[in-house]
């Protein structure tokens, strides 16, 4: 092999060497190496190297001195003080040496130059610039990736994770394509290699933060290391450039990594990082771990999608009818049971198909422990959150977590003299109220304990771990025209009562799949209907705590599906005849996507096309007809919070709309939107909008504070940007101060915008912004729905 010739030849020749006269220029004393600057270095490397490329029966000589300098180059570049290298810079003729270093036929040569970049790029960010900036550099670390030489691979691959230390170094890598040279290298890596990994604590002792290592040899976790630390670096853009099929292999790989290593979390078997012995740790935590998981499948297709219409069919049954008396008599007014019987029920329902993958029904509930122990938390996403990166900045940290107590898993039951909830890790989770209250493989044990004991185990996030109930949460979705829907799964033993009395501030779909429950629900205290995340008043629990009148009581039965409106109070505990499994899909209805969220919509797009021509673009907010278009935002708000139709879910976006616009489902919305602009033409008054306006800046309140989602669109006709929109570039007390300096004026203008929009104004004209907005939102959704599907790949 041609590394090993030269040493052979050295070895065989010494005594010969000694004897004969040497030419200066083919000895150079140790002290003159020491003492030279970097134009000596120069001269010297390229004369050795010339030499070694003319003279190969004497290029023993010539690399033993290219070694001697390029092991003094890497000294220097590692002392900062150290001759003849600048401590901000590595001289130009060097620099040019080291792409003809790096493709050496020399495999140690290689080696060496390749040792000199990682250096210079630790050396200092103007170094690191300087070698990621030379293409022929970059190109010759890439190609030695592919060297069938481990030693030049494992030097390629260390030069470049010194190079990805600086921003500069990790985008010149990302835009050379290092990152697919990498995954490539990387699938070639034999299987046994991987399984020597482990894990070994972290600085914090977190178990994401544990470090992983490896035992046998350190190239499998240097590999690692770059190809995560690449991957955690890349933009939006860049993760769609990377071809699907290395995207997906490498998945694959990175996964079964993942599963092993989380494995090792669940049963605390890792070690302490001052007694690895023999482990080269990695630099990368169990966290960038599952964040390059994450990010590499975030634009993939984790779930199946079921068809809306099949998803209607499921549970309405086929016959059309049914879904349009439930849509006009039911949807946000009365709940309904759907009876098995009624429903389009065979071996392909999407709800059996999640049985099948739970593989409980002969096992409850010993199926709960090994479930568990595939989970880890999911960290929740902002319900603005536009920017799935963004996520992933803020949150890495979490990812790849346990799970955690409230988060992702409760264990309850209710107290039913009382009405009250008690929890069956008080004692951990209530000492803890303000650290979160991370499970190990005991608390997931205690889990059966805890059954036995009459508690109601609820799991949160059940979409995110799950591909088949995913499948059906997006259907569900796409049906009811929302970004989402979310799913919880609630295991309660015989005879008792997980949660207390409540209502939710979201429409749930309850599928009973194993067992009975008896339901109990109350119609609301008020015409209202509750929004997501608004606080519950004292006065509504008080309420639910002293009755039920008017209450229905419902027997449901495996296979049943009831609906509860939001705002329903309901109760549900099981009797004698054994457990109770059921699966609760939450439709969520956010603030763009109200009836109130649609007129927004559609009176952005109407000032858009009515004064951009008018409102002079450096003075946007001098303008009263602008200032009126604020003030009717505000007044829109003011109309939402009174009545219950701006509060109802916008149906628009619905994947029904577009075949039923001349139908039931398109008149209705149409009946919504005429009702909806009659009312803010008859209603909207200046001075209470005005008035409005006052208190809110007495109280240092934001009026605008729940349109902040309105930013996602432009001014160029409602295309999507994220930059800040002209609502929110006036202070409150400004325009209160504009307003109040010419009442008159300020009225007559905002009654006039007013007349103009509710005359203007259509649903076709509204709709298309809106659909953007929403398949913004949907857009973050699924990403974020992929990404942590990625991470419970143990579970189907």
């Amino acid at each position: 092999m041609e590394e090993e010739t030269p040493r052979r030849r050295r070895r065989s020749s010494k005594a010969h060497e000694r004897k004969r006269r040497r030419a200066p220029s083919e000895s150079i004393p140790s002290i003159a190496l020491e003492l030279a600057g970097s134009d000596t270095l120069f001269c010297l490397l390229l004369s050795a190297l010339s030499k070694a490329q003319d003279s190969p029966n004497s290029s023993c000589r010539h690399l033993s001195l290219i070694k001697k300098c390029l092991r003094k180059l890497r000294q220097a570049l590692l002392r900062e003080s150290e001759a003849p290298v600048s401590p901000r810079s590595l001289p130009v003729p060097i620099l040019s040496l080291l792409p003809v270093i790096v493709k050496s036929k020399f495999w140690d040569i290689a080696c060496l130059g390749l040792e000199v970049v990682g250096a210079a790029a630790l050396r200092s960010l103007e170094t690191n610039e300087q070698i990621a900036l030379d293409s022929d550099i970059l190109s010759c670390v890439i190609w030695g990736l592919r060297s069938p030489c481990r030693k030049l691979k494992s030097a390629a691959c260390g030069a470049m994770l010194d190079l990805s230390s600086s921003s500069v170094g990790r985008e010149r890598l990302l835009e050379c394509s290092a990152l697919e040279t990498l995954m490539d290298c990387f699938l070639q890596v034999p299987k046994c290699s991987w399984g020597s990994l482990t894990l070994c604590t972290g600085d914090d002792g977190s178990a994401n933060r544990h470090m992983i290592a490896c035992k046998e040899e350190e190239f499998p976790v240097i590999l690692l290391d770059a190809i995560i630390i690449l991957v955690n670096s890349c933009s939006n853009e860049q993760l769609e450039n990377i071809s699907l099929q290395s995207s997906e292999s490498f998945s694959v790989l990175l996964k079964g990594l993942w599963t092993d290593l989380n494995s090792q979390i669940l049963v605390n078997s890792v070690f302490e990082s001052n007694q690895t012995g023999d482990f080269y740790p990695a630099n990368s935590r169990v966290n960038d771990l599952a964040e390059s998981i994450f990010r590499l499948s975030i634009d993939g297709q984790c779930a199946n999608f079921v068809p809306s219409e099949d998803i209607r069919k499921r549970i309405f049954g086929s016959d059309e009818v049914s879904f349009e008396n439930f849509m006009l008599n039911h949807w946000e007014r009365s709940p309904r049971l759907i009876n098995k019987i009624q429903r389009t029920v065979d071996e392909e329902d999407s709800f059996w198909s999640f049985l099948q993958h739970l593989n409980c029904k002969s096992s409850l509930p010993q199926f709960l422990t090994s479930m568990l122990q595939n989970m880890v938390s999911c960290p929740p996403i902002a319900s603005d959150e536009l920017d799935i990166l963004n996520f992933l900045k803020q949150e890495k940290d979490k990812l790849a977590m346990p799970i955690t107590y409230q988060q992702d898993i409760r264990v309850l039951k209710t107290e039913r003299h009382l009405n009250r909830e008690a929890h069956f890790f008080s004692d951990s989770w209530g000492s803890r109220s303000k650290k979160p209250y991370i499970f190990n493989c005991d608390d997931i044990a205690k889990c059966e304990e805890a059954l036995e004991k009459g508690y109601t185990v609820a799991i949160r996030g059940m979409e995110f771990r799950f591909k088949s109930v995913a499948a059906i949460t997006k259907g569900l979705a796409s049906l009811f025209g929302q970004p989402s829907v979310g799913a919880n799964l609630y295991l309660t033993p015989p005879n008792s009562q997980g949660l207390a009395r409540h209502y939710d501030d979201h429409c749930v779909f309850v599928c009973q799949l194993i067992g009975t429950k008896q339901w109990t629900i109350s119609p609301p205290q008020g015409n209202l209907l509750p929004r997501l995340y608004e606080p519950i008043s004292g006065t509504c629990l008080s309420e639910a705590s002293n009755g039920m009148d008017g209450c229905m009581q419902i027997m449901l039965k495996e296979g049943d599906i009831l609906y509860v409106p939001r705002g329903f109070f309901h109760e549900a505990y099981t009797t004698n005849g054994g457990f109770s499994l059921h699966l609760t899909l939450a439709v969520e209805v956010e603030a763009p996507f109200e009836w109130e969220g649609f007129m927004h919509v559609a009176l952005r797009c109407w000032s858009w096309k009515n004064l951009k021509q008018v409102v002079p673009e450096e003075h946007p907010t001098g303008s009263l007809d602008f200032i009126s278009v604020k003030l009717l935002h505000i007044m829109i708000g003011l109309l939402g919070n009174s009545d219950p139709t701006f509060r109802k879910a916008c149906l628009v976006g619905s994947i029904s709309w577009s075949s039923f616009m001349s139908n039931w489902l398109g008149q209705s919305q149409r009946t919504i939107f005429s009702n909806l602009i009659e009312k803010i033409n008859s209603e909207s008054k200046f001075m209470e909008v005005l008035m409005a306006l006052e208190t809110a800046v007495r109280g240092n309140e934001d009026p605008f504070r729940r349109l902040r989602w309105l930013q996602i669109l432009d001014q160029e006709g409602g295309t999507l940007k994220g930059h800040d929109g002209q609502i929110f570039d006036f202070a409150a007390e400004d325009l209160v101060s504009l307003c109040c300096k010419d009442r008159q004026k300020a009225e007559a203008a905002f009654m006039n915008v007013k007349s103009g929009f509710c005359k203007e104004m259509t649903l076709e004209q509204g709709s298309s912004s809106y659909r953007l907005v929403l398949e913004k939102y949907k857009k973050v959704r699924k990403q974020y729905l992929n990404g942590m599907l990625s991470l419970h790949c143990k579970l189907k």
